[in-house]
């Protein structure tokens, strides 16, 4: 081989549904980056996995992988090395910038200045999911943008992913005091890296599973919540994330597909919150919605082996 190879990829053809199954995954026990791409917009049967390693994979690795898309069956993975660029680089290479609202999303291959008034974040493909170009991710931004006009005073961003939200909530707010939270430690290690890559400064980071942390709790009540993870999630999660709500907060709410939408809000309205906009794109649906006038109180002790666990932000 050319001393020029220096790594590898692996592709797959996958559904969106083992596409999901392998976002939601914490721990998959397989020594690449693994990437999911959808190749033909708002099609369930037309997605693509990509996996990136540093080494040539064996037959253990392909095996590997294709046991995480078993639609794939009977399809020969695609090996493609790749030159000495980086291997991060060429993930994302795909990614151009996005642009919502009053923020600019770009990578280090897709370079952009920030437009005028607003802030160019610069966020690239990695350990942690969030890159704003997922659907749900630039359709929490456009949300939160849309919020500017109201002041708040204390913010939270549950499953923070790469902590591009967080960003965005603390550059329209930059009084609040911004918490960002994630189950998974290496999220929390890349939302600190892309802090100082973005110069943004004073966001605390909490490694937490849900919203029953001692350090969550202790910061209660919020007036901005923004979850961006999954259904699943959110609809066992609603009554710990309404219990540190204060009144009338705003909750920003992502992950779902509409076809999931009836039972998310219908588990937060339980909560005594309101639905205030939707903003659907494509399959996905993005939420907004008001706490009620007073602070909830669950009506049972939530247990936290009792609900679903919960993945990184998309």
């Amino acid at each position: 081989m050319s001393a020029d190879i220096d790594s590898w990829r692996v592709t797959l053809p996958c559904t969106r549904a083992e596409a999901e199954a392998i976002d939601a995954a914490d721990d998959l026990a397989i020594d690449a980056v693994l990437m999911t791409t959808e190749e033909v917009e708002d099609d369930r049967e037309h997605w693509r996995l990509d996996a990136y390693c540093e080494h040539e994979p064996d037959a253990a690795m392909l095996a590997a992988l294709t046991a995480l898309v078993p639609s794939s069956t009977g399809t020969a993975p695609t090996v493609t090395p790749l030159t000495a660029q980086d291997w991060v680089t060429m993930s994302q290479a795909g990614l151009e910038p996005i642009s919502e609202g009053r923020f600019v999303v770009h990578t280090s291959a897709h370079p952009v200045a920030a437009p005028a008034g607003g802030r160019a974040f610069l966020i690239d493909a990695g350990q942690a999911f969030g890159t704003g170009h997922h659907a749900t991710t630039s359709g929490c931004l456009k949300m939160l943008d849309g919020l500017v006009d109201r002041r708040f005073a204390n913010v939270i961003d549950l499953g923070t992913g790469t902590g591009l939200l967080a960003f965005a909530a603390a550059h329209l707010w930059p009084v609040a005091i911004v918490t960002a939270t994630d189950i998974d430690p290496a999220a929390i290690v890349v939302t600190r890296e892309n802090m100082a890559v973005n110069g943004v400064e004073a966001i605390d980071l909490i490694v937490a599973d849900g919203a029953l942390s001692d350090a969550i709790a202790a910061k209660a009540p919020y007036d901005l919540l923004i979850a961006n993870i999954l259904a699943g999630p959110l609809i066992s999660m609603a009554p710990e994330v309404a219990a540190i709500a204060a009144p009338r907060a705003a909750i920003v709410l992502a992950g779902l597909l509409e076809t999931q939408r009836a039972d998310v809000e219908a588990a937060f309205t339980a909560c005594g919150c309101t639905v205030e906009a939707v903003d659907r794109r494509g399959d996905w649906s993005i939420l907004r919605l008001t706490a009620g006038d007073a602070r909830y109180v669950p009506t049972r002790p939530i247990d936290p082996k009792g609900r679903d666990g919960w993945a990184l932000d998309l």
